[in-house]
């Protein structure tokens, strides 16, 4: 394997210029899905070579299951500095696997608690409490607890104009639609199996954001009434109700998103050219996920042939 196997492990950084420069320079839909897509790939490929490491890591503890002819110096000269690396991939993918598990098990009981306590409320898509704390968000659906729902307090609702009470419907269902709680979830679940992909998180959520509020502005039709819907909810809603999976109900950096509503509409461009900052940006990332791609499969298909020679019959 050489030092393949650890290439997927930092190959994350190449990903980082356009973590940065999509937020601004793409179109919000087409940032959020090209983000998710490289962090996913490029989480799953360092996973695996965590533990194709660890593999090796454990054929040389004593006690251990794995056949013997594992722990041979043939094997473990297929990982540079096997005794560190292969040991030292043991706890970390452990590490990688609690976090993530907590994250779904997260994402899972706050849904399920949600649906459960909006199980007597009346409306099938929106669900309006009296409550007199402000905010608003989109409920993904559960299997176990039907469709989607759009949550929103009277206390929300009476600091708004009807205008503005439309866009901010529109951007919920916005989220609803796009079922963009996928793409968060994904991207936070690739953050926690790598934490160089951390900008890459960062970035889905508020470019998840802009694409509701560009879809807000293109059902409402006025620019100007979703940034005043945006800025006045944040200003109503100085915190969430209670602890939410990514986004569910965070505005993200709402000054930003408010300027980006006052300026011209993003073009609806799907990939950017080669020739501009941000394309190159794109072309890099989506490299260093080929690279990592080919780099953990050829790792993987190594150590198979390594492991199954040195497997006795």
């Amino acid at each position: 394997m050489g030092l393949f196997v650890f290439l997927p492990l930092v190959l994350p950084l190449s990903a980082w210029p356009v973590a940065r420069l999509a937020e601004t320079r793409l179109h919000p839909r087409t940032a959020t899905r090209l983000l998710t897509a490289v962090a996913v790939v490029m989480a799953g490929c360092s996973t695996l070579c965590l533990a194709l490491l660890m593999v090796v890591g454990t054929a040389q503890l004593p006690g251990n299951p794995l056949p013997d002819g594992w722990s041979d110096p043939e094997v473990r000269a297929a990982v540079p500095h096997d005794e560190v690396a292969g040991r030292a991939a043991i706890p970390a993918l452990a590490v990688v696997a609690a976090a993530c598990a907590r994250t779904l098990w997260r994402h899972h009981r706050v849904t399920y608690r949600a649906h459960r306590a909006l199980a007597g409320v009346p409306g099938s898509t929106v669900a309006v409490l009296p409550d007199g704390t402000p905010y608003a968000y989109a409920l993904p659906a559960s299997r176990s607890r039907g469709r989607g729902r759009i949550v929103v307090s009277t206390a929300l609702l009476a600091g708004l104009a009807p205008a503005e009470r439309r866009a901010l419907f529109a951007h919920e269902r916005a989220h609803l639609t796009a079922r963009h709680h996928r793409h968060l979830l994904a991207a936070h679940l690739a953050a926690r199996a790598n934490p160089f992909l951390r900008p890459l998180r960062t970035a889905v959520v508020y470019t998840a954001e802009r694409w509701a509020d560009e879809e807000a502005a293109r059902a409402v039709g006025d620019r100007r009434t979703v940034a005043r819907a945006i800025g006045k909810a944040a200003l109503l809603s100085p915190r969430i109700p209670v602890p939410t999976v990514a986004a569910l109900a965070a505005t993200g950096p709402v000054p930003r998103r408010v300027a980006a509503l006052l300026a011209p509409a993003p073009a609806a461009r799907t990939w950017p050219s080669a020739f501009t900052s941000v394309g190159l940006a794109a072309w890099g990332a989506a490299a260093g996920a080929l690279v990592s791609a080919m780099s953990s499969a050829s790792s993987a298909v190594t150590l198979f042939l390594v492991l199954h020679a040195a497997t006795p019959l």
